[in-house]
């Protein structure tokens, strides 16, 4: 078999694969639409909130020994440097506590503390409706599935018996497809949910911890040029 032939092959099981979809689509009936809004809605949160947490990543180790190197030199505005250089949610909130490094401590904590009221929103945002999402998409498919069964039974009442077969069976099929679009899309969100609230978690936790090292460092220098 040539090249051209594998990758005509590949192309018509592609091709013959988008078809069954689309079959199994159009015979789920109505309850596929709201499932496949939910999935659209699904994605385009998960796409928006992928890009903004790649872009609030930073490594916090690098961080730190570069801003102990500049405050246990005395040299605040080079650590501010190093924050303006790298502007991510966890650098604003370092260098807020950095703008007030001649204050007392609670006051760079009240300082990193309100810069967090500020940036931690815009990481969290948008992620906690993938579970809702993934929910009502579960739901979404059960409703489908019950409606298809009462279509199934309630057609073929009163019909020639050599119709019921196909009546019933197209009632079942529209139940089943409601049932694996819900269920499908319903694990793509909770998945998705899981990983973004695991990143996103991580976040606020280095966020923190940075805040306590910048808090101590900044009391270390202070102590050291007083002693």
């Amino acid at each position: 078999m040539t090249v051209w032939d594998t990758g005509t092959k590949t192309k018509e099981e592609q091709m013959t694969i988008l078809k069954l979809l689309a079959d199994a689509f159009h015979e789920g009936g109505w309850g596929m639409w709201p499932i496949l809004t939910i999935l659209m809605i699904t994605i385009s949160i998960v796409t928006e909130r992928s890009v903004v947490l790649r872009k609030a990543i930073i490594d916090k180790d690098k961080l730190l020994a570069l801003l102990r190197s500049q405050i246990s030199a005395g040299n605040i505005q080079g650590a501010i440097k190093v924050c303006t250089g790298n502007p991510t949610p966890m650098t604003r909130i370092v260098q807020a506590g950095l703008m007030r490094a001649n204050r007392t401590e609670p006051e760079i904590v009240a300082a990193m503390d309100e810069a967090s009221l500020r940036e931690m929103p815009q990481v969290e945002k948008r992620t906690g409706y993938l579970a809702m999402l993934g929910n009502l998409a579960t739901l979404a498919g059960l409703l489908g599935t019950i409606t298809g069964l009462i279509k199934a039974f309630a057609g073929v009442a009163g019909v020639d018996p050599s119709q019921k077969a196909t009546l019933l069976s197209k009632g079942i099929s529209e139940a089943m497809n409601c049932t694996a679009f819900g269920l499908t899309t319903g694990i793509i969100g909770l998945a998705a949910f899981a990983w973004l609230n695991g990143k996103t978690q991580g976040i606020l936790d280095d966020v923190s911890e940075m805040k306590k090292n910048v808090t101590n460092l900044l009391a270390s220098a202070k102590a050291a040029l007083h002693g």
